[in-house]
């Protein structure tokens, strides 16, 4: 079993992992359809089924079957993202406000996501936690796979061991590929077969992480 100190830095997902953000998601998409003159609408089911993919195969899929031009519609909610967002925001799990905090004072904080270019630099701007983390790289920003920018993340800042903190299966097969271990946030939109750990809410990462109080599954 892992200890405290095995770990030298944490590196986060965001959606469903520090925050809930898919109402606002789908105002965005709405909004998008219906400047494209679109009468489709998106459900917050349809969306959490797609959370932690990029952007590219989700549109591919919700998009699917609807006459329009999908390359077209992507860079219109490029812009409806830009423009709502910042306003819109999503909604903190309860205690990552101040955790993040204290976790920032024992480990280099960072976040990869499969989001757009500036979906994580909104999302510390909007939350505020921006002092906290030291980098963020995102597939919108690179094209890579998530666990190519786990590791060039931790090429970039000489990381030695880094753990990475995500919701779902597929987050924790980037991580393992790129060689980590996995801590699971099952209070999130997914399910894991394979995590190294467990939290059921967020405060877990004080009591399992600082307190040295880890459990595996």
């Amino acid at each position: 079993m892992s200890t405290q100190t095995d770990f030298d830095s944490i590196i986060f997902d965001m959606d469903g992992t520090l925050w809930d953000a898919v109402d606002s998601y789908c105002a965005i998409w709405n909004e998008s359809f219906r400047r494209m003159g679109i009468e489709h609408r998106v459900s917050r089911d349809e969306l959490l089924s797609m959370m932690g993919k990029p952007l590219d195969v989700i549109a591919s899929h919700i998009c699917h079957g609807i006459d329009m031009d999908t390359e077209r519609f992507c860079s219109i909610l490029r812009k409806v993202d830009t423009e709502l967002m910042p306003q819109l925001g999503g909604t903190l799990y309860s205690h990552v406000a101040e955790d993040i905090k204290a976790l920032s004072k024992r480990y280099r904080l960072f976040m990869v996501s499969n989001c757009g270019p500036d979906g994580l630099r909104m999302f510390l701007d909007y939350t505020g936690l921006r002092p906290y983390f030291t980098d963020t790289l995102t597939h919108g920003e690179t094209s890579l796979p998530k666990e190519d920018n786990i590791s060039l993340l931790i090429d970039r800042h000489g990381l030695e061991r880094p753990v990475y903190v995500g919701d779902i299966q597929g987050d924790a097969d980037s991580t393992h590929r790129a060689g980590l271990p996995f801590i699971w946030a099952a209070y999130g939109f997914g399910t894991v077969s394979d995590a190294e750990y467990r939290i059921d809410c967020f405060h877990d990462l004080i009591e399992k992480i600082l307190n040295k109080d880890q459990t595996t599954r």
